[in-house]
């Protein structure tokens, strides 16, 4: 490793480490002061360099990079209120537990607080919302052997918490003086930096491992005897459940017990090739019926399993705080609490999918029950009246539908958090079809939708859709010069209703004129510019028609592409309440006849 002087080699030493640890991208907003990271990172054969110009989108981009991997990204900003920019996906990265590394250059200790320019008070900038914070010491001439290992320490610390048993992002703040480019100094450090390194060069420094919670025995036998003796049981999937292996086996846990699987779309339990041999046991609809008369008179869940984050669905949410007397066993690997009705009756904090494995194991197949029948008789009711539905020229979330069926195997969908990620909650249904479905539902803000979409479609294999409303697309516009920058071939579907459509849900719409001026806020605005600004093709709709072909076109194309699909939000909500009428009437008259 050579170093031009003592912040090059302090940079260089950091970044080096991180590479030993496995981080693979870098995001870099442009500045002065964090020139030394960013020229570490630039040398660096292992680590792909993403510039943007804009650090709220760079954060997002990391966002989305990570959460699509799985993998901790790297951020790098100069000082002052650009490393402000970050905070907003810092903030979605903590709820979602997204592990980002936060690096954010600055100005040393002795110009803080004196009026020096672009110099602003960066010392724990990010709050609670980090794992861990720490103000890395300054450069050091001719530095001893043991500031050096401090520094490789320090990678793998940060890397090792982001990943930790609750994930989420770190912040390293570093202060450096000039000269900041890596202009030779003479005497700045030890010619020995092999000694100083104090590691082989293709090993990491610190190895780390964060070790599976396995259950103990005595919760796994408590629950199965709860399990034996209820026969009114649900299985409810919330955003954020684990990948890999769970979906499978939590669906042997279904079989097994016969108790249906509330999945929210954002679960992983909505798409797969688990869903083919569920016995119709994965659920989607609920949002449609939950509300209905027909299961205000059912008898109330005996015990609930509660996997993933809080829902979705305010049906779901509603139905279970109406409930009185059930146990409710929230099972959690983070030990975070999520439970906004507090009716947790048991926290497990382990493993889910060792959970249900144990569980499969230790439980004899049982036969399905009447009251889970209620459920799956509901469940056909809704998907057979969304066919009747589905084409009605104002059926708003059709476009979900569309998107959907318009993606291949191993696409990945990312939705905003408005809207779209409701439409496709409620209306679409279980299907085998290997999707990943991505969203910022920690926070559930609609900024940064764009980069972070990017961000996912930079990390993924397969073709990568995003469907927005008009005001989160127009939020994070910039974030579409990623496309270019970075050869990103993404599809970008807007639902372009003229503002906040999803305010016609709430009381205030009845409120004149402050709902359609302050609340709805209608601009007026199309997006085909915004395509010609940013070398995209665009394509804009009428009520969706033709949307599956121009998709599926997009994605063979394999460019960057807006399709607008132009909505009236205020006609939506009315099919959308039509809909759940119709569903209910079905209940109704199967609740008679039966």
């Amino acid at each position: 490793m050579k170093a031009a002087n003592k912040n090059a080699l302090w940079a260089q030493t950091f970044v080096d480490e991180l590479a030993r640890q496995g981080v693979e991208a870098v995001c870099i907003a442009p500045g002065s002061r964090s020139t030394p990271l960013v020229f570490a990172f630039a040398q660096t054969e292992n680590i792909k360099v993403y510039s943007h110009l804009d650090e709220r989108s760079a954060a997002y981009f990391a966002l989305g990079m990570s959460r699509a991997s799985g993998k901790p990204v790297a951020l790098v900003c100069t000082s002052g209120t650009a490393a402000a920019n970050f905070f907003p996906a810092v903030i979605e990265a903590n709820y979602s537990e997204v592990p980002l590394l936060v690096l954010t250059a600055d100005r040393p200790a002795e110009l803080r607080e004196s009026g020096a320019n672009q110099t602003i008070d960066q010392i724990k900038l990010y709050g609670d919302h980090v794992r861990w914070f720490t103000d890395v010491a300054p450069p050091e001439a001719q530095p001893a052997a043991n500031m050096l290992r401090y520094l490789r320490t320090l990678a793998a610390r940060a890397v090792a918490t982001s990943q930790g048993v609750l994930p989420g992002p770190v912040h390293l703040n570093f202060p450096f003086r000039k000269p900041l480019e890596p202009t030779p100094v003479d005497g700045d450090f030890s010619p020995d930096l092999d000694q100083l390194n104090g590691s082989d060069f293709d090993k990491p420094f610190v190895s780390f491992e964060c070790s599976e919670l396995s259950p103990r025995d005595q919760q796994v036998t408590a629950l199965t005897e709860t399990i034996q003796k209820s026969r009114r049981g649900l299985i409810i999937c919330g955003p954020r459940c684990p990948a890999g292996g769970f979906p499978q086996v939590v669906t042997e846990l279904a079989k097994v017990t016969g108790f249906p699987v509330l999945a929210d779309a954002l679960s992983g339990l909505r798409f797969g090739s688990h869903v083919s041999g569920a016995q119709n046991l994965i659920l989607g609809g609920y949002e449609s019926y939950l509300g209905n008369q027909y299961f205000h008179e059912l008898d109330d869940p005996e015990l609930v399993l509660h996997f993933g984050d809080v829902l979705t669905s305010k049906q779901l949410n509603d139905y279970l705080g109406r409930q009185t007397g059930m146990q409710r066993v929230q099972v959690s690997s983070s030990g975070r609490w999520r439970d906004d009705t507090f009716q947790t009756t048991d926290f497990m904090h382990v493993d889910p999918s060792l959970l249900c494995q144990r569980l499969v194991t230790a439980l004899d197949f049982g036969e399905l029950s009447e009251w889970t029948g209620f459920y799956q008789a509901a469940e056909a009711a809704t998907w057979k009246t969304l066919e009747e539905w589905r084409n009605k020229p104002d059926f708003e979330a059709r476009t979900l539908l569309d998107v959907v069926e318009a993606s291949p195997d191993k696409a990945t969908l990312y939705v905003a958090s408005s809207l779209p990620v409701r439409h496709l909650d409620q209306f679409v249904r279980p299907n085998e079809k290997k999707l990943r479905v991505f969203a910022n539902r920690g926070a559930s803000g609609i900024d940064g939708t764009v980069s972070s979409a990017l961000g996912a479609a930079a990390a993924s294999d397969g073709p990568t859709v995003l469907v927005s409303g008009d005001l989160a697309f127009y939020h994070d516009m910039n974030g579409l010069l990623a496309t270019k920058r970075n050869n990103i071939p993404m599809t970008f579907v807007v639902i372009n209703n003229d503002g906040g459509g999803i305010f016609h849900r709430l009381p205030v719409a009845e409120f004149e004129p402050e709902f359609t001026n302050l609340f709805l806020t209608p601009h007026g605005l199309r997006f085909e510019h915004a395509a010609a600004m940013y070398g995209l093709d665009y394509t804009l709709l009428e009520k969706g028609t033709e949307l599956q072909r121009q998709v599926q076109q997009s994605i063979a194309n394999q460019k960057g592409s807006i399709i607008e699909v132009l909505s009236d939000s205020a006609a939506y909500e009315k099919e959308r309440r039509a809909f759940t009428a119709a569903v209910q009437e079905k209940l109704q008259i199967k609740q008679a006849s039966s």
